[in-house]
């Protein structure tokens, strides 16, 4: 992680206040034009701008044009979400014994950290150069029902082979759960182009999670083979929906290798615009969302009408409700450890 970067003149500037309190916006950028705008509210993603394969470049996630809007509007467009991202039940786990009793905030369960989660603060910038930028957010013991102390930092950089790499670490004085994720929203034909239901998905997952109403996890994962939650293959997204009885995806995919180590999980692609992207991680899961809360009355960036499955978002992650599931894979983090989780997006385009 870029930790002795010096800001350059012009890498900053003012995005709009928040109970008096300053909130900046980053705009990094690589060799090849590739451009990512960032603010501090959330150490959040709001513009990315890539190339076709023709070479016109469009915002590829979707968002809001003012500050306003990101505080009022549910989402977490592009936002960093924690200290526990997805959904804790019950908002309570055990932890050495004892019984931890967290904020609810969807019901009776946890989701993205509770009320005021990590994607509702101000973090602080703490380096940034013209490709990169970290924000860095002090927790303290009790935030959210949550124990421990905790430091937690977000890296973006842009490389110049076309990857934006983002890193989450954090630290805590006393034993917790972590789970740090991003949540953008990604529309590979442009922010502003309708439905992703033409793009093409595939997962490198043999199994998914099965939820309840509440979107919590039913145990034990189950084959997707054969069924709708099917993306070993290539597959329209469009395709699939139309066979889930839901009718949206909001649903982790438990993924393939070793977590810890960096491999490709995801490839999302557009035959519009001919746009790529590769998503490679560290971690065990990825929830896979297809933004079903959005309805077409949503008016995003530049007056942009949002409908249902307006943009796809990919949170690489530990499992939800790891903390209650002794079998998943753990969130635990004690102190001298520090959390380490990894995630990039390569950007290409088909010929």
């Amino acid at each position: 992680m870029p930790k002795t970067l010096v800001p350059p003149e012009g890498a900053r500037d003012h995005y709009g206040m928040i109970d008096h309190m300053p909130v900046d916006a980053v705009t990094i950028r690589n060799a090849n034009g590739l451009t990512a705008r960032l603010i501090s509210y959330g150490a959040r993603l709001i513009e990315f701008w890539a190339p076709d394969r023709d070479g016109r470049f469009a915002d590829l996630t979707l968002g809001w044009d003012t500050l306003g809007d990101y505080v009022a509007e549910r989402g977490c467009f592009g936002a960093t979400c924690g200290r526990y991202a997805n959904r804790i039940a019950n908002a309570r786990f055990p932890l050495d014994g004892e019984t931890v009793v967290l904020d609810p905030n969807e019901g009776k369960n946890q989701l993205h950290g509770g009320p005021r989660g990590f994607d509702k603060r101000i973090w602080d910038i703490v380096a940034n150069d013209e490709s990169a930028v970290v924000f860095a957010l002090a927790s303290g013991a009790g935030d959210q029902g949550f124990p421990g102390n905790l430091r937690a930092e977000v890296a973006y950089r842009l490389t110049d082979d076309d990857v934006l790499e983002i890193a989450f670490s954090a630290e805590t004085d006393t034993p917790t759960v972590v789970n740090l994720v991003n949540h953008a929203y990604w529309n590979l034909c442009g922010h502003d182009s309708g439905d992703i239901l033409n793009h093409d998905l595939r997962i490198d997952a043999d199994a998914y999670l099965p939820v309840s109403d509440e979107k919590i996890p039913l145990g034990e994962p189950a084959s997707a083979a054969g069924t709708p939650f099917d993306f070993k293959a290539p597959t329209r997204i469009g395709d699939s929906l139309n066979a889930v009885p839901a009718g949206y995806i909001d649903h982790n995919y438990c993924l393939n290798g070793r977590r810890g180590d960096v491999r490709d999980v995801a490839v999302l692609s557009d035959p519009v615009s001919g746009r790529r992207m590769v998503l490679s991680t560290t971690e065990a899961g990825v929830q896979v969302y297809t933004a079903a809360h959005l309805d077409g009355t949503s008016i995003g960036k530049g007056g942009a009408r949002y409908p249902r499955a307006a943009g796809l978002a990919l949170e690489t992650q530990t499992w939800p409700d790891a903390p209650n599931q002794s079998s998943y894979p753990s969130a635990r983090l004690d102190p001298g450890d520090t959390y380490d989780h990894r995630m990039a997006l390569k950007f290409t385009t088909d010929t």
